[in-house]
């Protein structure tokens, strides 16, 4: 059976949980060696210890400008090459002082943008630098949300989390039309509420459930998975999209189409 990444070799900034981790996964299956960057040393031995001989792990925070440079530099030295990277670390910045504009606090704008946006840039950057110093093709692939495209006002009103979200389609676009002539393709996914660690305060209220039975209609109305994203991440990645570049793919589940009540 044909594998889509076989020979090639990633790096995945937030890939020891959640989404990342599935991805990760996914990306191995289809003959890929992965280095995974996560911020918590635990999460990345037990990510490690899944995912076997075909993965490094990197303890880092995203939001720190050489953590990439260290995980783009171990996959050339280990695997013997890099040839895309996944930035799927992000978070809400709720707890930090986001919210309503009126109620954002200083605080909550600086650290939801650093953590969310400037994390992007930092990963980003090495990439491009990398690519460019070797002088070969390769692929990135942002994570964005369904909020930069599709708001929902009532349940999940954090506007620097919405502005950092929406800035990342803005360096998407912006990199993949300067890039595009070199062969480096630079693509985005938005994906609507997904079952991780970020998601808990959602899935704990059951109002929210209830409105996201109908604000993501597809197979019976549901909280979104891991999983879901694998499929297009695989594709995004793989040189069965290299005529692929600055797109923005919404993995919804129907949100962005929908009401909800």
């Amino acid at each position: 059976m044909t594998q889509l990444l076989s020979n090639k070799t990633f790096v995945i900034i937030g890939g020891t949980t959640g989404i990342g981790l599935s991805a990760a996964e996914s990306f191995i299956t289809e003959g890929a060696k992965i280095v995974v960057v996560g911020r918590n040393s635990k999460n990345v031995d037990q990510a490690i210890s899944a995912l076997g001989q075909s993965a490094i792990g990197l303890t880092g925070d995203a939001t720190h400008p050489q953590t990439a440079v260290k995980a783009i530099d171990i996959a050339i030295k280990k695997f013997g090459g890099f040839n895309g990277l996944y930035h799927v670390a992000g978070g809400s910045g709720r707890e930090m002082g986001d919210g309503p504009l009126h109620e954002v606090t200083d605080n909550g704008w600086e650290k939801t943008i650093e953590l969310n946006l400037s994390s992007v840039f930092h990963s980003n950057r090495a990439a491009l630098q990398t690519f460019t110093k070797l002088g070969q093709s390769g692929t990135i692939l942002n994570m964005t949300s369904i909020l930069s495209l599709s708001p929902s006002p009532r349940y999940f009103a954090t506007h620097a989390y919405a502005t950092a979200k929406s800035a990342i389609i803005g360096l998407t676009k912006s990199t993949a039309s300067y890039y595009a002539s070199r062969n480096i393709r630079i693509n985005a996914v938005a994906p609507s509420l997904i079952d991780t660690p970020m998601s808990q305060r959602a899935k704990g209220n059951e109002e929210i459930m209830n409105f996201i039975k109908n604000k993501q209609p597809l197979d019976g109305g549901r909280i979104g998975l891991p999983t879901d994203l694998n499929g297009a991440a695989i594709f995004l990645m793989s040189d069965a999209a290299k005529f692929i570049t600055g797109q923005v793919l919404a993995i919804d589940g129907g949100w962005s189409l929908s009401e909800g009540n």
